[in-house]
């Protein structure tokens, strides 16, 4: 049986080079070739007898392990697979046996950030992840400078509007309020998550975040995950990330 043919930026995204999505956008930028010519978007090719190039090397089918892994990432390292300004990367951290594979974040958090990251090669898989319609929700524990009170709690969930955007979060709760209904600790829920959204949005209220640590996606959570180790993520696990997590 002759090998499927299948559209070019999948084709890059299964080889675990990039996501569907940043594929199509070197597409666009001429950086995609086909048997010596200029891909197009929507293009089929077949695995195995059409030459894909990107950016000037040649791409090959299942050229490394599907692999997903649960990071915990420490505060200090940038979510980047090439950062002039931030050499020291959640790349760097992973083990040896690891570092021969490309990995790209599915959601990435800011520098001064920790917590759960998810690394894959399947950018299939992480362009399911980043896609908004899949609503996924994250969990962060917020530690603030100030105690916020329980009467902004709206504020948060309405959102306030910075450089023409909306930032706001789906869920927000105080952590062992004291008798005046303020505390410098809370939950917060989101499944979309702008670079550094929930560090703006408390800023913009007033608040600066003191730190900020993401401790579940979806039903994965990252207990149990030392700093800087990662956890391979089976097929089961892996669907955790879609599943919604119960209330606490």
């Amino acid at each position: 049986m002759p090998p499927e043919s299948l559209r070019v930026q999948k084709f890059i995204a299964d080889s675990g080079l990039c996501s569907r999505r940043a594929a199509e956008v070197l597409i666009a930028q001429g950086d995609v070739w086909v048997n010596g010519k200029a891909a197009l978007a929507g293009q089929k090719i077949t695995p195995g007898v059409d030459k894909v190039v990107v950016s000037g090397k040649v791409v090959g089918a299942a050229a490394q392990p599907r692999m997903t892994l649960a990071f915990h990432k420490p505060r200090g390292l940038v979510c980047s697979n090439n950062d002039p300004l931030n050499p020291d990367t959640i790349f760097a951290a992973l083990p040896r046996e690891l570092a021969k594979f490309r990995f790209f974040c599915a959601g990435r958090l800011d520098k001064d950030s920790e917590g759960l990251v998810i690394l894959t090669t399947d950018g299939a898989l992480a362009n399911r992840l980043m896609h908004p319609s899949n609503l996924v929700i994250k969990r962060y524990h917020v530690s603030l400078k100030d105690r916020f009170p329980s009467s902004r709690i709206p504020h948060l969930l309405k959102g306030v509007m910075f450089e023409g955007e909306r930032l706001k979060v789906e869920r927000a709760t105080l952590v062992a309020p004291g008798p005046d209904g303020r505390s410098t600790e809370l939950d917060v829920h989101m499944h979309h998550g702008k670079k550094r959204e929930i560090r703006r949005l408390f800023a913009t209220l007033g608040f600066d975040v003191k730190r900020l640590t993401r401790y579940q996606i979806g039903s994965i959570k990252l207990r149990g995950i030392p700093l800087r180790a990662a956890k391979q993520l089976s097929q089961s696990e892996i669907e955790l990330l879609f599943r919604t997590p119960r209330s606490h």
